[in-house]
């Protein structure tokens, strides 16, 4: 089951758009979606700006980024088509988390939408900020129309060594709706309405939230 997620956004900058595509459905997910321990790959695009592309892949274990084979493939040792395709886009996040909630969940295969809800808590806080989250506010959102699953990630310890992440938490939910800007809203509206929102919830950054569709399918080694 999948235990970790690599996730990573980015803008398709200078990169000619048909090429940034034709790149990720043809070369680059496939590659990923070989490696040992890469369970579901899967694209998705910015609702309101579709220039900024999201890669979601659900992992065995984080681990699985520190494999021979998975190393064989990035790095230095991209293909000459990637590292010229990576070159031109402006690259947003790369998170590396461990699943926390429910804690080995794979994506549902009906959703067509995603929510991305990037955060940090203040470390004296993070007790009663979990417990707030996984109690509290995802069986809210996940009691609004549409909202169809949740997982909870942590920044993998290996990704902290050395950087210093904007965000530490990561929560992603599935949508599946025809309507989902009209879907997203009604969170927000819940949100403005009186959905009550933890104190522990640290602003600084402040928390990001966007919205995506899916994109190039869905690639998987399930049946």
């Amino acid at each position: 089951m999948a235990r970790g997620t690599l996730i990573a956004a980015m803008n398709i900058g200078r990169a000619a758009e048909d090429e940034f595509h034709d790149w990720y459905d043809t070369e680059h997910l496939p590659e990923r979606q070989r490696v040992p321990g890469f369970l579901v790959c899967q694209r998705w695009i910015g609702v309101d700006d579709r220039r900024v592309s999201v890669a979601t892949y659900d992992l065995e274990s984080v681990t699985v980024l520190k494999s021979p084979p998975y190393l064989a493939i990035g790095g230095e040792n991209l293909s000459p088509w990637s590292k010229r395709v990576t070159g031109r886009v402006e690259r947003l996040m790369r998170f590396e988390g461990d699943q926390i909630l429910p804690g080995d969940q794979l994506p549902p295969t009906t959703a067509g939408g995603l929510v991305l809800n990037a955060m940090n808590i203040a470390p004296e806080l993070e007790a009663e900020f979990n417990e707030w989250y996984d109690n509290v506010h995802i069986p809210e959102v996940l009691g609004i129309d549409g909202f169809v699953a949740a997982t909870r990630y942590r920044l993998s310890e290996a990704q902290l060594v050395g950087n210093q992440p904007q965000h530490r938490y990561l929560a992603v939910y599935e949508i599946a709706s025809d309507d989902l800007a009209g879907t997203t809203q009604a969170l927000m509206d819940a949100a403005a309405g009186g959905m009550f929102i933890s104190d522990s919830l640290q602003l600084q950054p402040f928390p990001t939230v966007a919205l995506f569709e899916e994109a190039g399918g869905r690639q998987s080694k399930l049946p």
